[in-house]
């Protein structure tokens, strides 16, 4: 709370400091009495994560959040308020149910969560089956697995160790760990002990990309064998967190087979049992649903217009992005920036301010994707960096 408190008051004191050309102590004042007193910043983010739910580029969940928060922003006075839409995005999708359970050689549930844009579950109700585990380092010893997938619950065998961290979550860098940061010398702060392609000599980089090569062959030979279920393992995360993120794409055109992503845990309890050659029987019923009848990607945009009649047409933008995953409710990615963007617009408007300069606005979209709504809004309103033809906005 205190984080969002003080970067409230942050952009708001730059918001004035621009409307006005200097700070305004007695406005500073106003803003900071008023969101001690009366603050709705964590109310607007309960709704745009606990109500709203996960929020997928253009799935059902993003647009609960979108509506509630262009209805919020009309209440709190802004104009043009409106969903934009910034060019094609494709097929939104959600998860409808995933149930995973291992039932042999003992019933014990496990974590998963569906990769989006990937399917279901063949047939009504759950499917029930052994797993084959598939090892191939190679594309020839790949081959061996050709022709038996079809219909089958199916895992990658994974190299991945689980190991006791004992550093924590949260903490302060030394200055010199900062000077090695903003030079590129050592590791990167996330990541482990990986070292950033500048820092890989020919041979690893070369090992790198192998590595990459085969891991595109191996999905593409599994997506063709169409099996009923694949069991993945997160790039991610540990103590039983899941990272999902996408499966397929939004402009596929041949439908991914269902494919849920397991805690590291589970995953690798499976995999010992396998491995050591244990019957492992499953039971699964994975539903997703995708939605075509809008392929368009929209931003939430509102604004409030300036009242000085030579600088009205110059803009202060805010902005965070609204879609998230459809792992979890997206709070920190990006729901806490569009709360605090929210709260921002709302404390100038309840306080009556009247900046001179117009602000507005901006919900992005499609930015978990590569950043479309952000991108394109600026190439609809200012220019297409391809081209750097600039439009009329542009130079306002």
């Amino acid at each position: 709370m205190r984080k969002l408190f003080a970067l409230i008051l942050s952009i708001s004191f730059f918001v004035l400091a621009n409307a006005q050309d200097k700070p305004d102590p007695t406005a500073t004042n106003k803003i900071k009495e008023e969101e001690v007193k009366n603050s709705k910043v964590m109310d607007i983010a309960f709704h745009l994560t606990d109500v709203s739910g996960p929020r997928l580029t253009s799935s059902p969940g993003f647009f609960r959040a979108a509506n509630w928060a262009k209805d919020e922003l009309i209440k709190m006075g802004l104009t043009n308020v409106h969903l934009e839409p910034w060019g094609e995005f494709g097929k939104s999708w959600q998860q409808e149910k995933c149930y995973v359970a291992m039932t042999a050689p003992y019933y014990a549930p496990l974590l998963a969560m569906p990769k989006a844009w990937t399917g279901s579950t063949p047939g009504k109700g759950s499917i029930k089956g052994g797993i084959i585990l598939i090892k191939a380092k190679d594309s020839v010893e790949l081959q061996q697995y050709a022709g038996k997938l079809k219909g089958k619950i199916i895992m990658i065998w994974s190299t991945t160790e689980l190991k006791p961290s004992f550093t924590p979550d949260g903490s302060r860098q030394a200055d010199t760990s900062l000077e090695k940061m903003a030079k590129s010398e050592g590791t990167a702060p996330r990541g482990g002990n990986r070292p950033r392609n500048n820092q890989m000599d020919s041979a690893q980089r070369a090992a790198f990309a192998s590595r990459g090569a085969f891991t595109r062959r191996l999905a593409t030979f599994v997506a063709a064998e169409k099996p009923a279920l694949i069991l993945s393992i997160g790039n991610n995360g540990s103590d039983g967190t899941l990272f999902v993120q996408g499966g397929g794409s939004a402009k596929d055109s041949v439908l991914a087979p269902a494919n849920v992503v397991l805690s590291s845990d589970d995953f690798l309890r499976l995999q010992r049992l396998l491995n050591a050659g244990v019957n492992v029987e499953m039971e699964a019923e994975v539903k997703t649903k995708f939605f075509d009848s809008d392929l368009q990607g929209y931003n939430v945009v509102a604004e409030i217009p300036g009242t000085d009649p030579k600088l009205k047409d110059e803009v202060v933008m805010l902005g965070g992005h609204l879609d998230s995953w459809q792992g979890a409710t997206g709070a920190t990615d990006n729901a806490a920036g569009c709360s605090v963007m929210m709260e921002a617009v709302r404390l100038i408007k309840s306080l009556g301010m009247n900046p001179r300069r117009t602000i507005r606005i901006a919900l992005w979209s499609g930015e978990e994707q590569g950043l479309f709504g952000s991108r394109n809004y600026v190439k609809n309103h200012f220019a297409d960096p391809a081209k750097m033809e600039l439009k009329p906005e542009h130079g306002v």
